[in-house]
């Protein structure tokens, strides 16, 4: 089944592309969830007037997202975690305690947008990557240290 994407999905394509898609997957999840219309002649021509607000709308969008990448990059953000022996932390710094500390900052991000393979177990300087949008990635500064008692 060919239908037109309305938002950007990933690994299938940006808002306006027609794509082939299994029919199951159109009817249960694209279609429902207003992902997608199915692509016939009357959504094709009313799509291509369409075509140009959506792509307004994605270009306002990617300007939002640059400027939040932009205030993430020149961040350094200091995290103090108590410390065991040498540099090893009692515990470890995860995606949430770097969206708590961004919050504090007054960046809003979810948890799934931190791009962190595993948890941060020393002391030191890092750098973490911040998915914004499937196109923007910002690099985030973090500065673990021993927690002043």
């Amino acid at each position: 089944m060919e239908v037109i994407l309305r938002t950007h999905v990933p690994k299938l394509g940006k808002p306006g592309d027609v794509v082939r898609v299994k029919d199951g997957y159109a009817r249960n999840y694209l279609i429902p969830k207003g992902f997608a219309i199915p692509a016939n002649r009357k959504n094709l021509a009313a799509m291509e007037r369409e075509r140009q607000i959506i792509l307004a709308k994605a270009e306002r969008e990617r300007k939002k997202h640059m400027s939040l990448a932009e205030k993430i990059e020149a961040l350094t953000l200091t995290i103090p975690q108590r410390v065991i022996e040498e540099d090893r932390l009692y515990g470890s710094v995860s995606a949430q305690d770097i969206v708590a500390a961004l919050e504090k900052e007054g960046i809003e991000i979810s948890r799934k947008q931190v791009l962190l393979d595993n948890p941060i177990k020393t002391l030191g300087e890092y750098e973490v990557g911040i998915r914004i949008s499937p196109e923007v990635t910002a690099n985030l500064k973090i500065k673990v240290v021993p927690l002043e008692e």
